[in-house]
């Protein structure tokens, strides 16, 4: 089965979390936390900033690290590292993902989320309560 690993940006603003919904392949109109692929050599937090840079047009600092996920898709087996990050940049532009919402945490269930971004969101509730 093929191995993909991934960092994951879980943006935070005044309590709410910033979910983006894929634009794209199997998993189109999923919610996902915004991130990707880390390119050999690249450091976890390099290739973080990198992605959000390409996919939203913006700054962060990357924080602390929440956590990391392993799953099972259909297709391939997931890695993905996930960091409590904050917003540098005024806005955002969705160059990727065809929505985006700031969402409150009592208001995360209110969106499909990919498989493996479901554990990220159990680990996220206990750590912003």
């Amino acid at each position: 089965m093929k191995h993909i690993e991934v960092v994951a940006a879980i943006i935070e603003k005044e309590g709410r979390i910033f979910a983006t919904q894929r634009g794209y392949g199997d998993y189109k109109d999923w919610w996902e936390f915004p991130g990707g692929k880390i390119e050999p050599g690249e450091s976890q937090e390099h290739a973080l900033v990198r992605e959000i840079q390409e996919e939203l047009k913006a700054d962060i600092s990357v924080g602390e690290h929440l956590c990391s996920v392993e799953y099972d898709y259909p297709e391939f087996h997931l890695r993905m590292h996930c960091y409590i990050c904050k917003l540098l940049s005024r806005e955002v532009t969705l160059v990727e993902h065809e929505a985006a919402k700031w969402l409150a945490l009592d208001e995360l269930d209110s969106v499909k989320w990919l498989p493996a971004d479901i554990e990220v969101i159990e680990k996220l509730r206990l750590v912003l309560k």
